[in-house]
């Protein structure tokens, strides 16, 4: 008896037919009946009534239907085990990050993965949110850091890394440097430093004034938030970044809380449902390294 064996009398039970049984498994009707009346010799009993057109089960047959099934899917379990071990062999994973962005814990993660898995190939990608989130979709990438206006990006699993609100921020001599607050409507009659469309905090910006009917003036953009914050610190522009994206630079810039932008900006790790054994290692990677379950 052998597990070839028990796959085709799975199917011709399933079936009931040895005819449609053997398109199943992609075999002749006969090499399928060969193979049934080979199994029926080693274990003494016939499994099929074949006095009818219908293939239907003896009690021999029956009985053996349910540990034959067992026997396929522990064969099943075994080769994903091993698929799993070598997964985590070899490989390659690609791994995208929003342009400009320096997120300490996932380079964390990325070296601890390398230091377990030395066989399974890094490769990192830069580029804007959006294109990063189609890359993800189409498989070109498995994994990305992006800057996102919703939790969770249609069809694609998420972990949210960071949430917090737009700040506009001047210079520290600038005349609105003595108020802590400023409208989107006032916001947007200045000319402004902007990361580029694509990224997160850019579109949630352009999506507040877009629900509000109002049409920013941008003045220049810049891939790095640090260029931004630079930028508008030298007098070119009112800078729209978050929070944290201002506060490094607090001894040139004043920040200001944005009313009338109420939604968060959000940085997220997404990945496609499917994951590799590869993948499921570095995104428990990642969870530890953000402190997430």
């Amino acid at each position: 008896m052998d597990l070839r064996q028990l796959e085709y009398f799975v199917a011709v039970a399933e079936e009931a037919n040895f005819t449609r049984a053997a398109r199943r498994v992609h075999i002749s009707q006969s090499g399928v009946s060969a193979q049934i009346r080979q199994l029926e010799r080693d274990l003494g009993a016939p499994l099929f009534d074949r006095s009818e057109r219908t293939a239907t089960l003896t009690t021999a047959g029956v009985a053996a239907l349910g540990p034959a099934r067992a026997a396929l899917a522990s064969a099943d379990a075994v080769r994903a085990a091993v698929d799993d071990v070598n997964g985590l062999v070899r490989g390659r994973l690609v791994v995208g990050m929003v342009t400009g962005c320096t997120i300490t814990p996932l380079f964390d993660a990325l070296s601890g993965f390398h230091r377990d898995h030395p066989g399974i190939e890094i490769e990192l990608v830069e580029d804007t949110s959006d294109v990063l989130v189609e890359l993800i979709r189409s498989g070109d990438l498995d994994l990305a850091l992006v800057g996102t206006p919703e939790p969770t990006p249609e069809g694609l699993e998420a972990l949210t890394i960071v949430r917090e609100p737009l700040v506009a921020a001047v210079p520290i001599d600038h005349a609105l440097a003595a108020r802590r607050r400023i409208s989107l409507a006032d916001l947007c009659g200045l000319p402004l430093v902007c990361l580029p469309e694509g990224t997160g905090v850019r579109t949630v910006f352009d999506r507040a004034c877009a629900a509000a009917d109002l049409h920013p003036v941008v003045a220049l953009q810049a891939s790095a938030p640090a260029a931004v914050a630079d930028l508008a610190a030298r007098g070119l522009g009112v800078a729209v970044l978050s929070e944290t994206m201002v506060s490094d630079h607090l001894q040139t810039l004043h920040p200001l809380t944005i009313s009338g932008a109420s939604a968060p900006a959000l940085l997220a790790l997404v990945w496609k449902p499917e994951e590799s054994p590869a993948l499921r290692q570095l995104l428990d990677r990642c969870r530890r390294a953000f402190g997430s379950n």
